[in-house]
C-alpha cells in the first residue's frame, strides 16, 4: 500500500512530501530543519532512501542535501543544475526505483528553466505526480522570478508544461505541489488542498484558456515577492548543510540597547497588540503569530545582525526554525523576558491600535494620514480614497515621504500594518495601527 504523507510548512505557504511503500520512503523537496522529515519517517518505521528536488527553489533553503547525507539517501537534483555538490542526477524520462515503487522525471520549465514534475507509479495504485511549482491547484507556479529577460519565455513555457502533464497522465493522478499554499511562488492562490488531472482540466486556466490568453492574465496578475528570494537559488546551488538550531548567545539589556544605537535589527516577536502596548524604542514588531520569515526576510537588508526578543523560550526557537528555513541561520543574540527586563531602564513607547470603524469617525471629525501598505494588486483592487499609499517593502526607503502628524497605518488584516507602525515608531512619528480586517473599511463607508 502506497502512503502519500504531506509536511506542511504554513508560513512559507509550502509542502514537502513524504511517499512509502511501508519500507523504502522517498522525500520531495524538503524543507531545511530536516529533523521533521526524519522524524516522520522514524514514526511510519520507514527508511528514507531517495530524496528529490524539482527546482532550485526560489522561496526556501532546502535540506535535501543535508537530509539524504544523514539518511543515507540518493541525492536526486536535475543534472542541467549547475550545482556545488554531488548529486545522482536525473533528466527528463529517468526512472528511479524506489523499493516497490517506480518514480519517473518529467521537464516541466517554466517555474524555472530546469523545473521537474515527478511521476509515482507502483502497482495497484492511482498514479501520482509530484509538481513541484508547474502544475498547482488552479494555478500555476510564478514565472518572473529569475528576472524580466526570462518571463515571458517561462511562461510560455509553464503553459507547455501543464499541458504536457494533462496529455500525459490518466485524470485520476493525484497532484502535490510544493506551493500554492500561500507561497508567493504561485501566481494565484486557491484555497484546494487537494486535486487530480482531471479536476485542473476543468478548472485550471492554463489548461482551459488558449496560451494568449493565459499568458497575459498571468502576467497583468504578478505582484511583488519578497526580496530575500535572490539568495535563495545560490544558496541551494551550493548546497546547504544542515541548521544549527541551538539556542543563541543571550544579550542583556544594556547590548540590546547598544545593537539598536548601532543600526542592528532588533526584533520584538510577541503580538501586535503587546507590542503596541509596551515596547522598547528602536525595536521592531514582526510577530510570530504571522508570516515572520517571509516579511523579516523581505524587509532586513541582508547580513544584517539580528537579535531575537520572545516571552518564551518555545517562542525563541520556533522563531529560530522559521529563519532557518530562509537563510538566516544563527541571531546574533537574544533574549527571553519581557519588555521591562529589555529597556535598560528607560520608558517603554507605546502607541494606539484601532479598528476601522474608529478610523472612520475619526476621519469625520480631523484630519489624519491614512497610509495603506498593502500590495499593489491589493491596492488597485480596492483603497480608500485620499490614501497614501506606500507598500510595505518600500517603506523603509520611503520615510521621508511622509507627512507631518499623525499617521494611522493599515493592511488587509493588521499583520503588516504592525510591522509598518513599529518602523514609524523607531523615528518617533505618531503613529495608530489599524488592526482588522480591510473589508470593514467598506462596511463602515471608507471605500
Amino acid at each position: 500500500m502506497i502512503e502519500i504523507v504531506p509536511l506542511e510548512t504554513p508560513t512559507l505557504g509550502d509542502r514537502s512530501y513524504l511517499v512509502h511503500d511501508g519500507s523504502a520512503a522517498a522525500v520531495i523537496d524538503p524543507q531545511r530543519d530536516i529533523d521533521r522529515m526524519r522524524r516522520l519517517a522514524a514514526d511510519l518505521g520507514v527508511r528514507i532512501t531517495h530524496v528529490f528536488e524539482t527546482h532550485l527553489h526560489n522561496d526556501y533553503v532546502t535540506g535535501g542535501l543535508a537530509l539524504a547525507e544523514a539518511a543515507g539517501a540518493e541525492y536526486h537534483v536535475n543534472a542541467a543544475d549547475a550545482v556545488a555538490f554531488d548529486r545522482v542526477p536525473v533528466a527528463d524520462g529517468t526512472e528511479i526505483a524506489v523499493g516497490d515503487m517506480t518514480v519517473r522525471a518529467l521537464a516541466t520549465p517554466g517555474h524555472t528553466h530546469t523545473h521537474l514534475s515527478y511521476v509515482l507509479l507502483a502497482e495497484g495504485s492511482d498514479p501520482a505526480v509530484f509538481t513541484g511549482g508547474s502544475l498547482l491547484y488552479g494555478s500555476t507556479g510564478r514565472p518572473d522570478l529569475l528576472g524580466p529577460e526570462h518571463t515571458d519565455a517561462l511562461a510560455r513555457a509553464q503553459y507547455a508544461s501543464a499541458r504536457r502533464l494533462a496529455d500525459a497522465l490518466p485524470d485520476g493522478t493525484g497532484i502535490y505541489p510544493t506551493h500554492g499554499f500561500g507561497s508567493f511562488c504561485s501566481a494565484t492562490q486557491s484555497q484546494a488542498t487537494s486535486s487530480t488531472i482531471g479536476v485542473e482540466k476543468r478548472t485550471n486556466p492554463v489548461l482551459t484558456e488558449s496560451e494568449e490568453r493565459y499568458v497575459t492574465a498571468l502576467l497583468a496578475g504578478l505582484d511583488a515577492y519578497p526580496a530575500y528570494y535572490v539568495h535563495m537559488a545560490p544558496a541551494n546551488a551550493a548546497g546547504p548543510g544542515a541548521p544549527d538550531l541551538s539556542e543563541p548567545r543571550r544579550a542583556d539589556a544594556r547590548e540590546i540597547r547598544r545593537r539598536i544605537g548601532d543600526g542592528e535589527w532588533v526584533v520584538d516577536l510577541r503580538t501586535r497588540k503587546a507590542f503596541a502596548a509596551g515596547h522598547v524604542a528602536g525595536t521592531l514588531n514582526i510577530g510570530l503569530d504571522g508570516q515572520l520569515a517571509t516579511y523579516l526576510g523581505w524587509l532586513i537588508p541582508w547580513g544584517t545582525p539580528l537579535t531575537l526578543l520572545a516571552e518564551t523560550p518555545a517562542e525563541l526557537a520556533a522563531a529560530q526554525r522559521e529563519l532557518v528555513r530562509i537563510g538566516i541561520d544563527r541571531p546574533a543574540a537574544a533574549n527571553v523576558g519581557t519588555p521591562a527586563e529589555w529597556s535598560d531602564g528607560e520608558p517603554l513607547r507605546t502607541y494606539e491600535t484601532a479598528t476601522f470603524a474608529e478610523l472612520a469617525d475619526v476621519l469625520r471629525h480631523r484630519r489624519v494620514t491614512v497610509l495603506d501598505v498593502r500590495r499593489d494588486l491589493e491596492w488597485t483592487a480596492s483603497h480608500i480614497p485620499g490614501a497614501l499609499h506606500i507598500p510595505l517593502a518600500a517603506l523603509a526607503d520611503r520615510l521621508g515621504e511622509l507627512p507631518d502628524g499623525e499617521i494611522w497605518v493599515h493592511c488587509a488584516a493588521g499583520y503588516r500594518a504592525s510591522i509598518a507602525a513599529s518602523l514609524l515608531d523607531t523615528i518617533a512619528h505618531p503613529v495608530v495601527a489599524v488592526d482588522d480586517d480591510f473589508a470593514n473599511a467598506a462596511t463602515y463607508g471608507l471605500v
